[in-house]
This record gives structure tokens, C-alpha cells and sequence, in this order.
């Protein structure tokens, strides 16, 4: 099994020290009881238990300050973040948020050339300091063309800031918060709008700006009496804040980046921490599964177990499936992080396939196990209650399930005709600094990133649903090459975003089949999580097929990609089994 077991945390990957902090890390929230984290979270409590927690273990400062800037074993390691990640989320999505929205406000200060603001930086996470990323405004959302903050240079030198942000998490308490803004009445020469625009911008979804802009990212101090903390816009533990700046003095240190720079900046620094996401759904799906699983174990209706009825098993063993193939993409993902230069940007397509695919899979496996314990997913005392909102949150964060798709579009045509040789990527569990997210290549050229063949991922395994799964790959590649998108179909939205679908299980699968054998996922769960995987390409050639702009072509070829999973009761059987064997493995403690 590698879903997380907090009784029985393993991690043997991980060095001492940092496993030593995970464990510390369960201890805190079995300690603190599920009556009153269930409490907090209602009575929509400030975590500043949490908050002393983290300093106490200097747990941000070790996990998010890169090597050379902080204590010895501070380092960014995304393998060891994968495993803070896990744990935040499986006990709440808001430890996770403030953690999230750190990392994001980080991102374009450890990218940026401002050493002395670097070495603040370091000095504040070890004082136990969280911190906020100010991009998105109420206006505009995360359209970052349109921003209205804007620094107006002084006659004496520096800038005086004026604008506001609008849902941005920690700004309440953030040390810094990195925001971004314009500068008004520049020398556009001097600030380079940059000459190929992102997926997303390139898209339909958002036209490119008229003039150049000049861009910038500056350290904000949230308690300086010209930051203006206007309110918290939900209602939740976490703060999510409105905020205001009235002539906030800026001085040339207070700048991160300008111009490219910093338009890169925001963009990068999402391309790292969309990442993230992934693990919280992980998270919150595998304590859902355990309550959930523990409660129909051991409910008997008319005179049986709940388990014992066929409806039941066959949703926990398609929820369980569905997590264990979350889990494998977004590890084998990681490794890809981890080893990517200006080389190898494969991560690029992985990445947000982890943000979209693998939460938006979270909110499946949460439907599945609620329609097992029904009305009892309700209840304030249970975990699940908290699941049933939180997993929602997090396809619609960092960008939109659509937006993410409109951007891996842009990867397709290389993805599947024009492969290139790249030497294997390992599994990547060493404890090293992971240098190259803070000096990533300008965020443009998407459609010159080349990918490794996928078909030898595919070929390695041969079993009834992984070949099943094939064919139904190769007639959709045959309707791109044959049965091509026009030029009309690729400006409507509606038709891109069902491409993509078909598209992302492509993806989805390869890194499943790489990361099976590296985590000893037996082939019985292969194909059982490949026999989902077959309906729900069959449900996504259906939407293309049922597209207005459809032609008769590409019905056609979408009526071949339509299949029927094949069916092995004894495979069935043994998984059910293993699933079975999860009652009663993990609670929390009261």
C-alpha cells in the first residue's frame, strides 16, 4: 500500500532529520485531537497553534529556504515537500493553505537578484514568519496583463504604491508579501512585454495586451500603517485577504524583478507550486477514505455488512484505485521537477496535469465513498465533512481545471508525433536542493518543449486493460493526424477543453506505468486502476463526439475510442480483498 498511514509512517526515503519532522508533524495534530480540530475549524479559528508549531521545528524555514541561506539542512527538496504536503492535508486544507500561499510568495524571491531581501527572507522564516503572493485583484482575478497596482516614481528616488489585491492568503500576518504590480509613466522600452505569450494567455480564453507593460514584483511589509488590511473574503480558518496600499513607500530594495523578469516571475512561481495542490487532494482523499471505510466496514443494513453489498464494493475499489493513481502521478511528476533544466521542461505539461487532473480525480473519489456513507458525511464530528467542501477548492485554485487544460494543448503536437531522446529520469528521493525551479527559462516557447516517446511506458506492461487502453490512444492520435482540429474547432473553448480530456489520460496513464514498479504496485492494481481509466476515456470521447462542430470524421473515429472495460472477477476479487483490509487501519485520535 503507499497511501499515507500516519500510525505507521514510513518514509524511509526521507533522511532522519526530516522524518523525524514529519513524525513531529502527525504528532501535532493527533495530539491536538480530531473534537478540536473539527472545533477550529467551525469556530473558523487562526491556527496560531500551528503557526508556533511550525517555528518551534523551524519547519518552513528547513523546507523552504534553499540551500545556502538558511541552516545546514534547509533545502528545497520537492520529494521531501511531497511528504509535508500529505500530512497537511490530510488533517486540514487550511495548514495546508498558509504553507501553499507561503511557498507562492517565496517563489519570486528566491527567483529574483535581491540578495539582501533573500537573506531577510531566510532570517524571517526562521522567526517563524508566513508569507503571501499579491498577484490576483478583485477586478481582473489572476489576469496579470490588466493589473492596476501601480508604483509612481518619486522625484527623490523610489515609488509611492497605489492599488489594491484581492484573495490573498496570510496577508493578514504575511512578513512579506510579494506583489506585483506596473510602473507607471516608464520608458515601455525598458520594460519588455514578452514576445510570445503563455498557453493561457495565448488562448482564447484571454487576448494579449496592445502596448508593452512594465511589470514588476516588490516586498511588501503587511504591517506598515500604509497597508491597508480591508477584509477576509471567506469564511474560513484561513485568511484570504482584500488589501489596499496608500503611498507605500518602495524603495529600490524593496524591488524583486522588473519588466520580463518579473512577468516570468509570476508565471514560474506558479508552475512550481500548482504542484502542490495535487498532494492536498492526495491528502485529503486518503483520511476520507479511512473514515469512510472504517464506518460501512462495520454498519450492518438488513442484515449485512454495508461492504458486503456489490454497489459498495464496486465504489470503494473504484475510489481506491482512483487515489492510488493520483498518488503514482504525482510522484513520478516530482521526478521530473526535480530533474528538469533548460534542457528537459517536461515538468511543464506534468505539473499542471497534477493540478488539474489529480484534484479534479479528488473530487471523483470523495463523490464515490459519499455515496457509500451518505447522510453520516454530514456529521460535524466526522473528518469527512471537512473533505466533502475542502476537496473542491482545490481544482478551481491556481487556476481552473480549464485554463490548465487550455495550456497542455499547447504541448499535444509534440507529445504525440514528434518525440525526442531524452536519457531516463530516475526516482528522484535524494536529499539535494532543487536549484533549477528559481532559475527556470522565461515562461514562453511551450510549443518547442519536446517529450520522450510515450508509447515505451505503455509497452511495458502487457495486460487486458493497458491494452485496451492503447488502442483507444491510437485512434484518438489517428483523429489528430487524420481528423485534425480546424481552424474554427481550435478558437472554440468547448471543443479544445474536450480534446484536452482525451488528451490528459494520455499523460496520466504514462506516469502511472512509470511509477507502478519503482512503488511495487502489483498488476492486479494496474489494471484495475487502468480499468477506469478506459471508461472514462470512452466518456470523453462521447463529449467530443457529442461537440456541435463535430464532423463526421471525427464522430466516427470517437465511436472506435468508445470501449468496455475487460472484465476479471478474480482480479476483482483480489483487490477487493486489499481494499477490504483498510477497515479499521487508521483513526484519529479523538
Amino acid at each position: 500500500m503507499i497511501l499515507l498511514n500516519p500510525k505507521s509512517y514510513a518514509w524511509t526515503t526521507l533522511d532522519e532529520a526530516s522524518r523525524q519532522l514529519m513524525l513531529n508533524t502527525i504528532w501535532f495534530f493527533e495530539t491536538k485531537g480530531k473534537a478540536r480540530l473539527k472545533h477550529d475549524d467551525r469556530e473558523r479559528v487562526w491556527y496560531t497553534d500551528f503557526l508556533d508549531f511550525v517555528r518551534e521545528q523551524q519547519a518552513f524555514a528547513r523546507l523552504m529556504t534553499p540551500s545556502g541561506y538558511g541552516a545546514p539542512d534547509s533545502r528545497w527538496d520537492t520529494w521531501r515537500n511531497c511528504a509535508f504536503n500529505e500530512i497537511l492535508g490530510f488533517y486540514g486544507l487550511h495548514y495546508w493553505y498558509t504553507w501553499q500561499v507561503s511557498m507562492l510568495g517565496l517563489g519570486p524571491i528566491w527567483m529574483s537578484d535581491n540578495e539582501a531581501v533573500k537573506q531577510r527572507t531566510a532570517r524571517l522564516l526562521q522567526d517563524g514568519g508566513i508569507f503571501a503572493f499579491g498577484l490576483s485583484e478583485k477586478a481582473h482575478g489572476a489576469d496579470i496583463y490588466a493589473s492596476d497596482m501601480t508604483l509612481t516614481p518619486q522625484p527623490g528616488g523610489g515609488y509611492l504604491a497605489n492599488g489594491r489585491k484581492y484573495y490573498i492568503g496570510n496577508a493578514n500576518q504575511a512578513a512579506i508579501v510579494s506583489t506585483f504590480g506596473k510602473i507607471a509613466s516608464a520608458d515601455p522600452s525598458t520594460a519588455m512585454y514578452p514576445p510570445e505569450a503563455p498557453a493561457m494567455a495565448q488562448s482564447p480564453l484571454r487576448a494579449g495586451p496592445s502596448q508593452p507593460a512594465p511589470y514588476v514584483f516588490f516586498a511588501v511589509d503587511s504591517q506598515h500603517p500604509n497597508f491597508e488590511l480591508i477584509q477576509n473574503v471567506i469564511n474560513v480558518q484561513s485568511y484570504v485577504a482584500e488589501y489596499a496600499l496608500h503611498d507605500y513607500p518602495v524603495g529600490e530594495d524593496d524591488i524583486l524583478s522588473r519588466g520580463a523578469e518579473a512577468w516570468d516571475d509570476a508565471l514560474n512561481t506558479v508552475n512550481v507550486c500548482k504542484y502542490n495542490l495535487g498532494w492536498a487532494s492526495i491528502g485529503i482523499c486518503t483520511h476520507a477514505f479511512y473514515e469512510a471505510i472504517n464506518h460501512a466496514a462495520n454498519r450492518r443494513l438488513y442484515g449485512m455488512a454495508v461492504t458486503d453489498f456489490s454497489h459498495v464494493r464496486q465504489m470503494f475499489v473504484d475510489a481506491y484505485a482512483r487515489l492510488t493513481a493520483m498518488k503514482l502521478f504525482a510522484m513520478r511528476a516530482s521526478d521530473y521537477m526535480r530533474s528538469a533544466s533548460d534542457d528537459d521542461r517536461r515538468y511543464l505539461l506534468y505539473n499542471p496535469m497534477v493540478k488539474m487532473k489529480v484534484t479534479s480525480q479528488g473530487e471523483r473519489v470523495i463523490d464515490l465513498l459519499w455515496d457509500v456513507i451518505a447522510a453520516k458525511g454530514f456529521e460535524k464530528s466526522t473528518y469527512f465533512e471537512m473533505a466533502t467542501r475542502d476537496i473542491r477548492a482545490l481544482p478551481k485554485l491556481e487556476g481552473t481545471v480549464h485554463v490548465n487544460i487550455a495550456l497542455i494543448v499547447k504541448f499535444m503536437a509534440n507529445y504525440f508525433f514528434f518525440p525526442a531522446a531524452y536519457p531516463p529520469v530516475p526516482p528522484r528521493t535524494d536529499a539535494s536542493d532543487d536549484a533549477y525551479l528559481f532559475h527556470q527559462a522565461p515562461a514562453r516557447g511551450l510549443g518547442k518543449v519536446r517529450f520522450h516517446d510515450y508509447s515505451l511506458a505503455y509497452a511495458s506492461v502487457d495486460l487486458p486493460n493497458v491494452r485496451l487502453f492503447r488502442q483507444q490512444i491510437d485512434v484518438f492520435k489517428r483523429l489528430l493526424a487524420t481528423a485534425t482540429p480546424n481552424e474554427a474547432q481550435q478558437k472554440d473553448i468547448d471543443f479544445l477543453l474536450a480534446v484536452g480530456e482525451l488528451f490528459a489520460l494520455v499523460v496520466y496513464g504514462q506516469l502511472i506505468l512509470e511509477a507502478a514498479p519503482v512503488h511495487g504496485v502489483e498488476d492486479d492494481f494496474i489494471d484495475q486502476i487502468f480499468d477506469f481509466l478506459v471508461r472514462d476515456f470512452s466518456a470523453h470521447a462521447l463529449n467530443l463526439y457529442s461537440k456541435p462542430s463535430a464532423t463526421p470524421d471525427q464522430m466516427a473515429l470517437c465511436l472506435e475510442m468508445i470501449q468496455r472495460p475487460v472484465v476479471d472477477a478474480a482480479r476483482y476479487s483480489r483487490v477487493w480483498e486489499i481494499v477490504h483490509v483498510l477497515n479499521g487501519l487508521y483513526e484519529m485520535n479523538p
